[in-house]
């Protein structure tokens, strides 16, 4: 296996690989974080981008725990290729286990090239803002008014999948993103990271700046995928309409949070 891989290739994916790290998440996470996902039955054929909530830090269980169930339920060739950072696609080491996990790097032009081969998409739109986000909004889908994935699916007529996981922000604690600092040493510029958090996690404790990879609490996660979205509009005219575009991402947004605070409320007995 090479040690580096193009992150703009879409030919490094691996799908036995996926298979096999498919099976493992089933064996040993899924009774760990005693995980349930429900609604693959809800995913339509052809087309579509998945959109996620993003928890966890750099180890963001939900993402693999639904990746699993998917390859399992569906079949590995209904696995997304995912739009990911530049710089965690890039990552030496990390590099050639996402790629092979049909990870590339984000941008319109290869989100257009998946969906060009017959896959689908996905994206996190919330990024490093919500993967990081405080404790105190680990219920919350924050996205930060981003809406290019809003324009990705009009672009290319392509329904949204939204998909919500509950209590994978619980594998770690992030007591606050400390922005402020972030702005303060030009995180931005560093790191391509708008903040620069204050965590605790194990075995390191308390810890500040981009945690290292950490065990993960055994935090209960319930993941669902929603009925897809379909807009009445589509297209370059309609990509480029702003208010349009910030309409379709206050109704996925909407939806996303219900589900959300749905499933929060479940796992947390309330």
């Amino acid at each position: 296996m090479k040690t580096w891989q193009d992150i703009d290739s879409l030919d490094n994916r691996n799908e036995a690989f996926m298979v096999a790290l498919a099976n493992l998440i089933h064996a040993f996470a899924f009774p760990y974080f005693r995980a349930e996902v429900r609604g693959l039955d809800r995913i339509p054929h052809g087309r579509a981008l998945y959109v996620g909530n993003h928890s966890g830090g750099f180890i963001t269980a939900d993402s693999f725990l639904f990746g699993s169930a998917l390859i399992r339920e569906r079949g590995v060739q209904e696995m997304p290729y995912g739009l990911g950072h530049e710089l965690i696609v890039s990552l030496p080491g990390l590099n050639p286990f996402l790629t092979m996990l049909g990870a590339v790097r984000a941008s319109a032009e290869n989100g257009r090239r998946i969906f060009e081969s017959g896959h689908k998409v996905l994206v996190y739109p919330g990024g490093d803002v919500e993967v990081m986000r405080p404790w105190r909004d680990r219920n919350r889908i924050v996205f930060e008014g981003r809406t290019g994935y809003i324009r990705l699916a009009l672009r290319n007529d392509a329904p949204i999948l939204p998909f919500v996981a509950a209590g994978a922000h619980g594998t770690f604690l992030v007591i606050d993103d400390c922005r402020g600092f972030a702005r303060l040493i030009r995180a931005d510029r560093l790191v391509r990271s708008h903040v620069w958090p204050l965590t605790l996690s194990f075995p390191w404790g308390l810890t500040f700046g981009p945690p290292p990879l950490f065990i993960p609490f055994p935090s209960k996660i319930l993941i669902e995928v929603l009925a897809p979205v379909r807009f009445d509009r589509s297209g370059e005219e309609a990509a480029a309409d702003g208010a349009y575009v910030r309409r379709c991402a206050d109704r996925v947004e909407g939806l996303m949070q219900d589900a959300l605070t749905r499933l929060a409320a479940e796992r947390e007995g309330r």
